[in-house]
């Protein structure tokens, strides 16, 4: 404490106007003085006891930041008395509160960092394992023609997955990370709807599937015309995958003062009730899933619309159908 040079300071003063103060009163009277200095050696000894007690409390302070420091989070150090010391407490102890806050949040991103990685990992595997089987085989002078060309046309699909699969990934990491600017502008929805049917036109007359259409052609929605195009082509993909040959395929859309609305409905097998909460994860697939199926379709989809001021709810009956429902709010 004596190490302190304000505390030097702090006792000099006090026995300099002390012994000032002794001085001046024995002049008029010796009992006087007497009982002064009594007074001044009392007050010093009290502001010394104090400032020791001061100094006790700073020490469990500033153990309590190393603590803090180290990554220990778990003291708690507020007071409900008044005074400097237990604004000092209180505020400290808000400042714990935000970085274990912020200490659990890098936590949480660095395990989905690790295990983004692991399924893309586990993703690109599969099609270059098999990438490189069929590489081997096409090495043989005796593969048949056709053989070579099955190879080789199975060895480009794979590609396709790839670079699929790394395309959507990017997009998606440029959405969380924020740098994507949404363009708000209007569209007629009737146009975006026919932009974003118009890639499945094939596949859905390949499975002799039906495309139903409603809702006022005059109306328009105020979107990202490309990135919402994007999503509603990965929603749609996903009702063509799992709706058989003869099915059909809903889409309507509907404006109020509110929000927009777009209802997407499929009479495919469903997804199943276990699986409702998390197909909008990343890399998730359901019992109903494809075999080469990713699992980041919807993910995207999602992102780009809640991106957007927008949501999206899905119900399903298994056996029954799917009907996805996005809204995109005006305010």
């Amino acid at each position: 404490m004596f190490r302190n040079r304000e505390f030097r300071y702090f006792v000099l003063f006090q026995v300099v106007f002390s012994t000032i103060a002794v001085g001046v009163v024995s002049f008029f009277s010796a009992i006087a003085a007497s009982v002064v200095a009594v007074a001044a050696l009392l007050l010093c000894v009290s502001n010394l006891v104090y400032a020791r007690w001061r100094y006790r409390e700073m020490g469990k302070l500033s153990r309590y930041l190393r603590q803090i420091t180290a990554g220990d989070y778990a003291l708690d150090v507020r007071d409900n008395e008044e005074g400097e010391l237990s604004l000092l407490k209180n505020e400290i102890y808000k400042v714990t509160q935000m970085l274990s806050e912020q200490g659990n949040s890098l936590a949480r991103d660095k395990s989905k960092l690790t295990d983004a990685i692991s399924d893309i990992s586990h993703q690109l595997k599969t099609p270059l394992t098999s990438m490189m089987v069929m590489s081997d085989l096409l090495s043989d002078a005796e593969l048949s023609t056709e053989k070579r060309a099955e190879f080789t046309n199975n060895i480009r699909i794979q590609l396709e997955r790839i670079e699929w699969l790394v395309s959507s990934l990017l997009k998606l990491s440029k959405i969380d990370a924020g740098t994507i600017h949404f363009k708000k502008e209007p569209i007629a929805m009737e146009e975006l709807i026919s932009r974003a049917v118009e890639p499945l036109l094939i596949p859905m007359d390949i499975k002799e599937q039906r495309l139903r259409l409603a809702g006022d052609g005059a109306v328009s929605i105020g979107v990202d015309a490309n990135w919402t195009v994007e999503a509603l082509i990965n929603i749609l993909k996903n009702g063509v995958e799992h709706t058989g040959e003869g099915g059909e395929i809903a889409v309507s859309f509907s404006d109020n003062a509110l929000y927009s609305e777009i209802i997407i409905a499929d009479n495919g097998k469903g997804i199943a009730k276990d699986d409702l909460p998390y197909i909008f994860k990343r890399f998730y697939k359901g019992k109903n899933a494809s075999e080469g199926s990713i699992g980041i379709g919807l993910a995207m989809a999602h992102s780009i619309i809640t991106s957007q001021n927008g949501d999206i709810e899905v119900t399903s009956e298994p056996g029954k159908g799917t009907t996805f429902m996005l809204k995109f709010y005006k305010h």
